[in-house]
């Protein structure tokens, strides 16, 4: 909600600050380097290529960790342990979770082809 916060308030309402403390915000951003910090230097171009790449990782981002969590509730209520080295292993209890667990958290890296990295790359394209 921050990251669409900066888009539609800061942006819209305070345009001229904005464009004032925009190179500040970006190397912030820059020294943060996680998935908000690309979103913030997609905010931060101030183009209509950048805000895409910055709006398509907060979409992205916010669908991948909520499956994650979604996922990782699933799993605790199937087989009622927290620990790893009490479950030995996931994959034969649970094949299919596990399969979309394994994805989404390669998702959740950015990997080549993948949502986030496509968001990412069009971040940097700017």
């Amino acid at each position: 909600m921050g990251a669409y916060d900066l888009i539609r308030i800061n942006m819209e309402l305070f345009s001229i600050a904005y464009s004032i403390f925009c190179p500040w915000l970006m190397i912030l951003a820059y020294s943060l380097v996680s998935h908000m910090g690309f979103i913030i230097l997609g905010i931060g171009f101030i183009s209509d290529i950048g805000l895409n790449g910055a709006v398509l990782q907060i979409i992205s981002h916010g669908f991948i960790g909520a499956t994650l969590f979604f996922l990782a509730r699933t799993s605790y209520d199937k087989l009622r342990l927290l620990y790893l080295d009490e479950m030995d292993g996931m994959t034969i209890p649970m094949s299919k979770i596990f399969t979309i667990f394994t994805i989404l958290s390669m998702t959740s890296l950015a990997l080549s082809g993948m949502s986030g990295f496509v968001a990412e790359l069009i971040v940097f394209l700017e």
